[in-house]
């Protein structure tokens, strides 16, 4: 890769980690529901009674594990950029949501903190498809649904990313069936969970559509073994 090649790509990576970081800030301080990992983390905070930082940091371990299992191989630098990306993105994600915190947007009128949720969702939708295509920091969730939608799926991000959301939906139904309650799932989880996908496809070929899926052999050549 010539140089100037290589700068585009990390300035991709960077735009990508601040609009995500932007978009998930947004749907948090706007209180309205978390994506589907992340509310089933806080339904098992409730239940467990374990801190929601570290329930996030056991669930990423969980998930690489899960990658490692799908790949049939384990890769350190892979492992390693999981968590490279993981641990400062959630600092930024909760520094973010402090800033947003300032201008008590929660206290908005509901139609408003509703048209700004989705749009929170979509710049996270956004941000997942611009950091699949350089493929270089992935959070292990996001890492998880790259690696179904193109082992198994053929590409198609909207049957992936609903396939992804399996293990966070099994695990809030559980918390619900056992403590009668639901935490941190809203219009904004619902929104997600039609339509995050989708976006991400959408996203594919009109955000930076000169930007292309890169390093995606390993897991395609590992797919043909099935």
């Amino acid at each position: 890769m010539n140089k100037n090649k290589s700068v585009q790509i990390v300035i991709y990576l960077i735009i990508a980690i601040i609009i995500d970081a932007l978009g998930n800030a947004l749907t948090v301080s706007l209180n309205l529901g978390s994506a589907f990992w992340t509310a089933s983390a806080v339904n098992l905070s409730h239940l467990t009674h374990i801190d929601l930082q570290s329930i996030l940091i056991i669930y990423g371990i969980i998930v690489i594990i899960i990658n490692v299992i799908f790949l049939k191989k384990i890769e350190p630098r892979r492992i390693f950029n999981n968590f490279l990306f993981m641990i400062p993105f959630s600092l930024l994600v909760g520094y973010t949501t402090k800033f947003f915190n300032l201008f008590h947007i929660n206290h908005l009128n509901l139609f408003i903190r509703i048209f700004l949720d989705f749009i929170g969702i979509i710049m996270i939708a956004a941000a997942i498809s611009i950091l699949q295509r350089v493929n270089i920091l992935l959070h292990p969730n996001d890492d998880l649904m790259q690696i179904i939608r193109f082992k198994f799926f053929k590409g198609r991000a909207s049957i992936a990313m609903w396939v992804s959301f399996i293990p966070p939906i099994i695990i809030s139904l559980i918390c619900f069936v056992i403590t009668k309650k639901i935490y941190a799932i809203n219009i904004g989880t619902i929104f997600s969970l039609l339509f995050q996908g989708s976006i991400i496809g959408i996203s594919d070929r009109v955000v930076f559509p000169q930007l292309k899926h890169r390093k995606l052999s390993k897991i395609q050549i590992v797919s043909k073994r099935f």
